[in-house]
């Protein structure tokens, strides 16, 4: 791609149908070299599904070697400060392999549902920013105090600390949240069919103007494209998913790669045939590409 090889991780259904087994799905990605698996976070809604932290616990405990990221939590749903104690116990028993994704929160129906009320943009966005505050000053300091327009703690201790700094990946679009992705974020994970190549690269570089203005380094921040892929004979003309051929979706995603990505999760749908057909005939060009 660029000179160095791309982190590549595969999107895990949730399905709680009985004719899906998305533990074993996941355990397939590891046997197939992926650095990381990752699901959504809708917990409400009449499809059957698993609770997110809940499978990648079961995950978790299936695996041995591959990261394992929300992808994102919706912050609305958990307090901050639970999330904080949360992962810490999931990386810890993992071995260290947790990647906490976090997201504003977009799914209103679903918050509505569930009796946590809707939020508005501005308001989404500074939860956000409190709930990342929240959980790294609980992982790092005894009697954390801390008062925000959304979130407080007071005098708030957990026990153990992180043995390491666990990665924090935000899901962010608009304009104030990509500020707060370049702040605060280790890493940035959009998706194609929220932004395409269009926009992605002007987005990408508020998420790096906004680290250069907090004193960070740019290159802190990991830029994660979350794409969906279906192999077919021809290339299809659908913009928020890669249609086509092998060579076809590598080419695409090695430009991906030269607007600034270096890693990519791909969803490939429920169906471990895609997976497997996804390592055997495109995987290894990409590989090549790098």
């Amino acid at each position: 791609m660029t000179g160095a090889r791309p982190l590549l991780g595969v999107g895990i259904p949730t399905s709680a149908r009985p004719a899906d087994d998305p533990v074993a799905f996941a355990v397939r990605a590891e046997e197939l070299g992926f650095d990381f698996v990752s699901a959504p976070d809708h917990p409400a809604g009449t499809a059957p599904t698993f609770e997110t932290w809940t499978l990648l616990s079961w995950i978790a405990a299936a695996t041995s070697r591959i990261g394992i990221a929300p992808r994102v939590l919706g912050v609305p749903y958990r307090a901050p400060a639970m999330v904080a104690k949360m992962a810490e116990g999931f990386d810890r028993l993992s071995g260290g392999r947790l990647i906490l994704g976090l997201g504003a929160g977009s799914a209103d129906d679903e918050h509505r549902a569930f009796g946590l009320g809707v939020r508005s943009p501005r308001e989404k966005t500074t939860g956000l920013e409190e709930a990342i505050t929240v959980i790294r000053g609980l992982w790092s300091t005894s009697g954390f105090s801390f008062r925000g327009e959304l979130y407080r703690t007071d005098d708030a201790t957990i026990e153990p600390k992180p043995a390491h700094a666990i990665p924090i990946w935000l899901g962010t679009f608009a304009p104030r949240a990509l500020a707060v992705t370049g702040r605060l974020a280790d890493g940035w994970i959009p998706s194609l069919s929220y932004a395409g190549p269009d926009v992605i690269g002007g987005m990408r570089e508020r998420v790096l103007e906004a680290a250069r203005r907090a004193g960070r380094d740019p290159a802190e921040i990991t830029c994660v494209y979350n794409v969906e892929v279906e192999l077919r004979d021809r290339p299809g003309r659908d913009t928020a998913r890669l249609v086509g051929p092998p060579a076809f979706v590598a080419e695409r995603i090695h430009g991906f790669a030269e607007l600034g990505f270096s890693a990519f999760n791909v969803i490939v749908g429920d169906d471990p045939e895609r997976l497997d057909e996804l390592a055997a005939e495109v995987v290894p060009l990409l590989r090549t590409a790098a």
